[in-house]
């Protein structure tokens, strides 16, 4: 008797397959979704090697040529960079962002710049009309007659305007939107955001057609949809911002054709967006006079280093618990530098609130702020400024430690060409020594460092040796006595 062959279920959400059927998919945890598949599990199949043409058979790796992957600007700097020079023909870059960041502002901007060149550029729209894209164009001042607008939500209808265009350059606003009509899910599925994402793959990679592919977010910033979708393409960048701040970043978190390690900066102004090819001045304040509670950090995003103006305030409180508030920096990491000076240096923090923030709304991740964090705290606590020429960076243990950084040498350049002349570095290997150096202006020699009161101008560092009491003649001991009350005579 034949053995009967197991029917094959699949779920229409994510592909996930299962011998029987079940109401919940084990991979996506959608319910209903698993429906029967026409494949046959457990069938042995044979493939059969196909005859190679002669422009298909393999050729030396020395032998190959690279004109035709070279890359061609886009006219915009800053993505550039991010790229790694410009697009590269055949290559699909995966543009992702939070809802209002400016996704499509950039794009419609790219495509222009392409479009001025007399380049044809095809943008398909999924989630607006074609008037509503002019509409953003007239403002932007994107208008171009090689630019052609498509407003289309189906994959074979992209395909087909790919065919009646023939552009040089595709931009698909959003992957998420566009669906085909031979998988049986709604757009946005998983299913559906693989089979599109792969169906442009082929076409930009058969006709060496760059593809620029709008992709949504989730709620914790990753990108929807099935992590196969940041393995198939060749670019992933990430466009991040505030909505309450005009400044944006793009940064690439994958690139096959270029690092991952640069940081392009833009604007959004009332006529769309704008590069910033110098963002130096946009995280420093502009106040005239030096205030206690700032130091000026050179941080390194990317390959770029940016001085950025750290601010701390510190208050006395009765309250039990007083409060740690920041806005910019790592609350955790705060909390171990509060740790650390009062441990290291002894100064009293237990009984005061800590503001800690950043200048221009930028989100400091390096811990190469460290120094410029604990002398901020110091200052605001001691009420001594630091003067506008000083900048300080290194990461600090908690062993109390000035620990060296990466790219010393760069944050230096950086900070002498905008004009601070004292600089901090890990050359300090005790903030202890960093610290009187930075508030006393004398050299580090080791000494030991005397308290002092704030208004005699240096840093009040306290000793750790405790002052000697005079021994105290110990009490006799009492014998204990009970005392018997009236409730023990009743």
């Amino acid at each position: 008797m034949a053995s009967r062959t197991p029917t094959a279920y699949r779920c229409t959400e994510c592909g996930w397959q299962s011998v029987k059927w079940v109401g919940r998919c084990g991979e996506c945890q959608a319910w209903g979704t698993v429906v029967s598949s026409a494949e046959n599990e457990g069938i042995a199949r044979t493939v059969k090697a196909a005859k190679l043409s002669e422009t298909r058979i393999a050729q030396p790796i020395t032998e190959i040529s690279t004109e035709a992957a070279s890359h061609w600007a886009t006219g915009i700097d800053e993505f550039d960079r991010v790229l790694g020079g410009g697009l590269v023909p055949g290559a699909t870059i995966l543009l992702s962002g939070e809802p209002g960041v400016g996704k499509s502002t950039l794009l419609l901007e790219v495509a222009a710049k392409a479009a001025e060149e007399h380049l044809r550029v095809l943008y398909v729209s999924a989630e607006e009309s074609v008037s509503q894209v002019k509409l953003r164009a007239e403002r932007t001042h994107s208008l171009s007659p090689t630019l052609m607008l498509a407003a289309e939500t189906d994959l074979s209808t992209v395909l087909g305007q790919i065919d009646a265009v023939q552009p040089h350059l595709v931009i698909v606003d959003s992957v998420q939107t566009v669906a085909s009509n031979s998988i049986d899910s709604a757009a946005g599925s998983p299913t559906q955001v693989r089979e599109v994402a792969s169906a442009l793959i082929r076409v930009a990679k058969e006709r060496s057609l760059p593809v620029i592919l709008v992709g949504h977010v989730t709620k914790d910033g990753s990108i929807a949809g099935p992590r196969v979708l940041e393995h198939l393409v060749d670019v992933v960048c990430q466009f991040e911002g505030d909505r309450h701040t005009s400044l944006r970043f793009v940064r690439a978190l994958k690139n096959r054709y270029g690092p991952t390690d640069e940081v392009g900066c833009f604007e959004m102004t009332a006529e769309g967006i704008a590069e910033v090819p110098d963002p130096s001045g946009l995280f420093l304040s502009r106040s005239g006079e030096a205030v206690s509670g700032t130091c000026v950090t050179v941080a390194l995003d990317g390959r770029r280093a940016m001085p950025v103006e750290i601010q701390a305030l510190v208050v006395k409180t009765t309250a039990p618990n007083p409060r740690r508030v920041t806005n910019g920096v790592d609350g955790s990491r705060v909390a171990m530098l509060l740790a650390v000076l009062e441990r290291r240096l002894n100064i009293p923090l237990g009984d005061r609130d800590v503001y800690v923030s950043t200048v221009g709304g930028v989100r400091l991740v390096d811990p190469s702020a460290d120094l410029a964090i604990a002398l901020a705290i110091a200052s605001a606590n001691s009420d001594l400024s630091l003067p506008h020429t000083f900048a300080a960076f290194g990461e600090i243990s908690l062993a109390g430690e000035v620990r060296p950084v990466a790219s010393s040498s760069l944050r230096v350049t950086e900070a002498r060409r905008l004009g601070f002349t004292d600089i901090l570095g890990p050359d300090e290997t005790q903030i202890r020594r960093a610290f009187r150096v930075a508030f006393d202006k004398q050299p580090a020699t080791g000494s030991r460092v005397s308290p002092a009161h704030p208004s005699t101008g240096s840093f009040p560092v306290q000793s750790r040796t405790p002052p000697t009491k005079p021994p105290q003649k110990k009490a006799p001991s009492t014998p204990l006595r009970l005392v018997e009350t009236d409730r023990d005579r009743d």
